[in-house]
């Protein structure tokens, strides 16, 4: 099987039909986006977000094929040595579970830390999101139980993990990941 090699190229306004269609219902929505969009997701609400020049929002292609998979994003954070991972999704079902993940956030980190020159990237997890925690965890990440958070969904009270990963450590591990 070939390794599955991803890219990521910026999110534009042509890419919004493909993300509105990713996100079936407002779980999703939130699972992917917290609390920054509104269910169902419109195209409004993208225009406004493209054009948040902090925003680094992409598409990740599927190398192999060219088929965009997923999409993920880079923000600012509140300390200016620090960004954070956010809005990272596998649209396709089919396409969950197979490493993409841990490439996408690969090179999230890799932006973070050697284009824009961050010391830190933050994120944040939904405790029962297991298959992503680990993804995190198998990269460094490590969590930040000072930044745990909770966000009421419908009826449902969601417990929000903040982990974190650090240049230092990054250098000294991303050389060694071999997938």
């Amino acid at each position: 099987m070939m390794p599955k090699i991803v890219k990521l190229q910026s999110f534009e306004k042509r890419d919004f039909e493909r993300l509105i269609n990713w996100v079936a219902d407002e779980y999703m929505l939130v699972q992917f986006a917290g609390s920054i969009f509104k269910f169902p997701l419109t195209e409004k609400e993208l225009n406004t977000y493209v054009d948040n020049k902090e925003i680094l929002a992409f598409k990740v292609i599927e190398e192999h094929t060219n088929l965009v998979i997923g999409h993920a994003e880079i923000s600012p954070s509140e300390d200016v040595d620090t960004v954070k991972i956010c809005r990272v999704l596998i649209g396709d079902k089919e396409n969950r579970g197979k490493g993409y993940g841990k490439r996408i956030i690969y090179q999230l980190l890799n932006i973070a830390f050697y284009e824009l020159k961050k010391e830190k990237a933050e994120l944040n997890v939904f405790d029962w999101n297991v298959g992503a925690i680990k993804c995190y965890e198998q990269l460094g990440f490590i969590r930040n139980p000072n930044k745990d958070s909770f966000m009421m969904v419908k009826e449902e009270k969601w417990k929000s993990l903040n982990m974190i990963m650090k240049k230092d450590y990054w250098k000294t591990k991303s050389y060694t990941f071999n997938f």
